[in-house]
């Protein structure tokens, strides 16, 4: 049975002065997407382990860490320790997936793996019987506010087929561009949980807007 779709306000949108009740606004969403960034593997700079452990202290939600660093494979047990539920990485900036798998899953946490626009999935095949999360970024990594880059379409299909031919539990996250417009095709391609940034933190009502992509998604569910 196909699980029903997620969605994962990221906290990079939230007005951080006041976090606390941001967290609190987006209580109903399914997950929350911690995005952490060093300046470096993208330019800008956000997050870092005691953010995951301020949110993780405040919520019951299931926590993404979204790691755009380099030295990933250094780096990413922290952040389990920290209390994320899952920690996705870079395969671009990630040395050693297989060995980084099996320490995050000691760690007791999932291990997710990320791919920019342009990386072919080619480059994780062989990882996704290992890995807990596939990331498709739908929009360059490093700023949030773009627009979702259509082309990334096929490459969701083409995901979702690898991981249905190999029978594998894997989920389908895209982070990037989600809109009540652009979660209908995603969904249709094959995305399982949807990372929403300025869709849910510049609506009105929070939860309105989350109930809203979730029922798009499951209605467009492949």
């Amino acid at each position: 049975m196909t699980p029903a779709p997620a969605i994962h306000p990221s906290i990079l949108n939230a007005d951080q002065a006041h976090l606390a009740d941001e967290l609190d606004r987006v209580a109903d969403a399914d997950g929350l997407h911690v995005d952490v960034m060093d300046n470096h593997f993208v330019p800008n700079h956000f997050g870092g382990p005691s953010l995951v452990e301020t949110v993780t202290a405040h919520t019951d939600l299931p926590v993404d860490a979204h790691l755009m660093i380099e030295n990933a494979d250094r780096w990413a047990p922290t952040y389990a320790e920290a209390g994320a539920t899952i920690v996705t990485t870079h395969i671009e900036a990630t040395a050693a997936p297989f060995r980084l798998a099996d320490e995050l899953h000691r760690l007791g946490a999932g291990a997710g793996i990320a791919l920019r626009p342009t990386t072919p999935l080619s480059a994780v095949e062989h990882l996704l019987g290992r890995i807990d999360l596939l990331l498709l970024m739908t929009v360059e990594p490093g700023f949030g506010g773009q627009s979702f880059i259509e082309a990334m379409l096929p490459k969701i299909e083409r995901a979702r087929r690898l991981v249905s031919e190999e029978g594998l539990e894997l989920r389908i996250q895209i982070d990037g561009g989600v809109t009540a417009r652009t979660i209908e095709r995603a969904a249709e391609a094959g995305a399982g949980v949807f990372v929403a940034g300025s869709a849910v933190y510049r609506a009105d009502d929070a939860p309105a807007a989350i109930a809203r992509l979730r029922d798009l998604a499951a209605a467009h569910a492949h």
